[in-house]
């Protein structure tokens, strides 16, 4: 009885042994140890490594590629590029009251310093002369167009740079709208009028679920229903 006890202890031990030196995220045997298919190796966002094209484990995206949520532009940042979009280019987006106040808040965030709240080009920055030469958007030598503002968010000009990492497409189509505003308000010209947009329906909506549902089935009418 005494040689069965010590024996259990032995075996517990043991056990507990082999236990405790296991480690689940390293398995003891790996028949693809010469591989990295158990232990993926870890690079650095900006490390060189000579297994990567350039010796640079960060990578250009591949050609004709689009990141998601963006849309390609079609007009090139050359003079004949800036010269198309000026002339050809519209604002999709309808001229209503909440697109011209989005518009309003972001060129207070990211254009007035230099452009000024009134666009006459005497933001915080130049009265500090801090940058010079910035035009008023009333410069008749300019003529700019909802076109040629896209284009220098999109691409920038001059001292300008591009915006078009802090401003989606709908965004900068907003401050387009904004940017003509305060043109036709430095210009004297008449305060446009808003377009009357209809409602949007979201799909989630629980009606539109329930019409949707109901499409295709018969209504049954009661004799009393028909006869009205």
């Amino acid at each position: 009885m005494r040689s069965f006890f010590h024996k259990s202890i032995v075996l517990f031990l043991l056990a507990g042994l082999l236990v405790s030196c296991a480690d689940k995220d390293r398995p003891n045997y790996q028949f693809m140890s010469d591989t990295d298919m158990y232990e993926p190796v870890g690079y650095e966002s900006y490390g060189e490594y000579d297994i990567f094209p350039n010796g640079q484990s960060a990578m250009e995206p591949a050609d004709g590629s689009v990141a998601r949520g963006k849309k390609p532009y079609d007009y090139e940042n050359t003079p004949d590029g800036s010269s198309q979009a000026k002339s050809d280019l519209e604002n999709p987006l309808p001229y209503t009251e909440e697109n011209l106040n989005e518009g309003k808040q972001l060129y207070t965030i990211y254009c007035a310093v230099c452009h000024s709240d009134s666009g006459d080009g005497q933001g915080i920055l130049a009265e500090r002369e801090k940058i010079l030469g910035v035009p008023s958007y009333d410069d008749v030598g300019r003529a700019i167009t909802e076109g040629s503002v896209y284009h220098v968010i999109y691409y920038g000009l001059n001292t300008m740079g591009s915006y078009a990492s802090q401003l989606d497409e709908k965004e900068r189509w907003q401050v387009t709208h904004y940017v003509m505003n305060l043109k036709d308000q430095l210009e004297g010209n008449e305060e446009r009028e808003f377009e009357e947009v209809g409602p949007t329906v979201s799909p989630d909506d629980p009606d539109v679920q329930a019409a949707q549902e109901n499409v295709g089935e018969e209504t049954v009418l009661t004799e009393e229903e028909s006869n009205n």
